[in-house]
């Protein structure tokens, strides 16, 4: 072997060295070392995409390093969340997920991902809450009396939602499922829509965020029974839950989180995960989510892999029992 043809073989030994060395994801005290994509499942301009830019920019600030909001619409949001399972485990892709990607994998057969088991949970970001809320007309000033009134005038008491399938819509299922109770199902084209015509009484009830709902109830023209989620929110305290209130086992809670593939390095899941708790805690990012009455969270991976496991199954079961099947 002569020396020029050593000479090559040794140069190409070193450029394979450093391909195969570049395809390595990053050590955990080198990550990231460039852009970050952060998938968004929905058009810009909705709550999803919202919370999205506050992180990211937060945690551009955090790194020195872009943090770029990808908007990726459809089916529902699975597309986004397909794209990120698909994509490649080093970091590189995080996206944000709700509680309606939950509602997807309880009642959806034909999902190209399994949300449980494709993607890596990081952190839940924070939670919201939505209010049970009527028109004045109905003759109902609290959970029980709706319930007694409902029960009474079966099919007679309609309810809007964000469109089917919705979680609007499944909370509406799992009131009629958890109190035996009747009502009809008005599907619109998102939240401000149906709250509109509850405003007109054209419907007659809802399920209503804080930040679109506070003025209507100030004025009197919406009046607000309760909350859906576990705990009292500190921004109404005085509304109960919904469980307080007369119906155990009523929870819903449309939560964000962030997401990657699922074959992430831990150390880097971690590192991502601690960012993130941290970000979401910062008194100008708690400030903002507080004025539409969410709630900072900032789990750990493992239990916000276990908040997701929980939702699929609760929806999986309402489906299942209630009849609903998202085709």
């Amino acid at each position: 072997m002569t020396t020029h043809t050593r000479s090559l073989l040794a140069a190409l030994a070193s450029f394979v060295a450093l391909g195969a060395g570049a395809a390595q994801p990053d050590a955990p005290s080198q990550y990231p070392s460039k852009p970050v994509r952060f998938i968004v499942p929905f058009q810009a301009g909705g709550a999803n995409d919202l919370t999205a830019r506050v992180l990211a920019q937060k945690l551009t600030e955090r790194w020195g390093k872009q943090v770029v909001p990808d908007n990726r619409p459809g089916a529902a949001g699975s597309l986004g969340v397909d794209a990120t399972a698909r994509a490649a485990p080093d970091g590189y892709t995080i996206a944000i997920i709700s509680a309606s990607h939950a509602v997807n994998a309880g009642v959806s057969t034909r999902l190209p991902y399994d949300l449980t088991k494709d993607l890596n949970a990081i952190s839940q970001v924070s939670s919201l809450f939505y209010m049970v809320t009527l028109h004045p007309s109905v003759p109902a000033t609290s959970i029980r009396e709706l319930v007694a009134y409902a029960k009474a005038n079966p099919g007679k008491l309609d309810y809007g939602s964000s469109g089917t399938y919705g979680l609007q819509h499944l909370s509406g299922e799992l009131f009629q499922y958890l109190t035996g109770t009747k009502l009809v199902h008005v599907p619109y084209k998102g939240g401000a829509a149906a709250l509109a015509d509850i405003l007109t009484g054209q419907i007659k009830m809802g399920f209503s965020t804080l930040l679109s709902a506070r003025p209507h109830i100030t004025s009197g023209r919406v009046r607000a029974l309760a909350v859906t989620t576990r705990t009292r929110s500190p921004a109404v305290p005085e509304l109960p839950t919904l469980a307080e209130a007369g119906v155990p086992g009523f929870e819903v809670d449309q939560w964000f989180g962030i997401v990657t593939p699922v074959k992430v390095p831990p150390a880097i899941v971690a590192k991502l995960a601690t960012a993130i708790a941290e970000v979401v805690h910062a008194p100008d990012v708690a400030q903002r989510f507080s004025s539409d009455g969410s709630t900072p969270v900032g789990s750990t991976p493992a239990a916000f892999a276990a908040h997701v496991r929980n939702e699929v199954a609760k929806w999986r079961k309402l489906a299942k029992e209630a009849g609903l099947r998202m085709e």
